[in-house]
């Protein structure tokens, strides 16, 4: 979610002392609150008919609404797109709806929002940021969240429970999973900058997801990774302590996996891990190399109207000193045991 520099900046910080890692972060958090650099995009004119690699956007998520028979795309900065053939999108539109008043405030940032359809209801997962409002480490809070509406174009607007995870605890990219036992999930990361090792874990929810119940627990940690990297302050490769944007599937097979996203080095990469019991306890067994070329992540996967399965992500690309976010699209092949990345989606 953050670009190449900010990563190897917080990589470098790591191999410090306490005392000049805090001087490095109070710098790094004062400047951010000045330039958002984290995630959210520019504020973007209303358009319509934009190739998608025209829009400009951070972990893109696309709903085929069978209703409507309308893709919507949604992603960091929660604004909305629409298209009737994956070709030509318009917007974005404005579909959250927060009470200012809650722990997000007035004006909150927004994360990789996800849409789902669940019993005639939409749902809108995503991570608000409270910059005025830190927490340990003195780390801003954020918090995986959960908003409903009757449409697929909001607005989506909060449900009775104000916090679905604690406070204290710096969550993120909660994405939805229904076991076949019908209880469903929230699958989330737990921010590194908070741990130091980042995790990814789920928590049960409610009937009507309208909140959480029971613990969390994790499913495994970046650490677990055999192909993610970093540098040791003594230059050493180490595995890379973020874990970004989960997502998960079922091949034809039914094999359960779930993508997710790390880095290696200063390069955003995508990665799978399935589960050996074909359920969110795991264990999850990670593949040896990542799912695909490198600068992509954060994807997900949707079915086209024609059938077809698409794996949504976004590349990093430096233009002018300044990181793009760009959406792509790539055909999946699901009918084994494990996907296959396949060329680019060309609607």
């Amino acid at each position: 979610m953050t670009g190449a520099f900010t990563n190897a900046l917080f990589q470098f910080i790591s191999t410090k002392t306490q005392t000049v890692r805090k001087i490095f972060l109070n710098i790094l958090f004062a400047i951010t609150c000045l330039t958002p650099v984290f995630a959210q995009q520019p504020t973007q004119k209303f358009k319509t008919d934009i190739p998608l690699d025209s829009i400009r956007v951070s972990d893109p998520f696309i709903l085929a609404d069978q209703k409507s028979k309308m893709y919507y795309m949604t992603g960091t900065g929660g604004m909305l797109w629409k298209s009737k053939d994956l070709k030509e999108w318009s917007g974005p539109y404005k579909v959250l709806e927060t009470d200012p008043k809650s722990w997000m405030g007035p004006n909150p940032m927004v994360w990789a929002a996800e849409l789902h359809y669940v019993n005639g209801k939409y749902y809108n997962f995503a991570t608000f940021t409270n910059k005025a409002v830190k927490v340990e480490k003195d780390l801003e809070r954020r918090a995986s969240h959960v908003l409903v509406s009757d449409k697929p174009d909001g607005p989506y607007v909060p449900m009775k429970e104000p916090v679905y995870l604690p406070a204290i605890k710096l969550t993120l990219d909660a994405t939805l999973w229904t076991e076949k036992d019908g209880k469903s999930y929230m699958v989330y990361c737990h921010e590194w900058l908070q741990n130091g090792n980042g995790t990814v874990e789920k928590i049960e929810l409610l009937p009507d997801l309208s909140g959480t119940t029971g613990e969390p627990k994790i499913l495994f940690l970046a650490s677990d990774s055999p192909w993610s990297r970093e540098k040791e302050k003594d230059g050493k490769d180490r595995p890379n302590k973020v874990t970004d944007g989960p997502w998960l599937f079922r091949t034809q097979t039914g094999k359960l996996g779930m993508l997710w996203t790390s880095w290696i080095y200063d390069v955003y990469t995508q990665g799978v891990a399935y589960s050996e019991s074909g359920t969110l306890d795991g264990p999850w067994i990670q593949e040896k190399e990542p799912i695909n070329k490198a600068n992509f992540g954060h994807g997900m996967l949707f079915r086209t109207f024609e059938g077809k399965l698409v794996m949504s992500l976004h590349s990093h690309k430096d233009i002018n000193g300044r990181t793009v976010r760009i959406p792509h699209l790539f055909e999946v092949d699901d009918s084994g045991d494990k996907i296959v990345v396949g060329k680019p989606f060309i609607p």
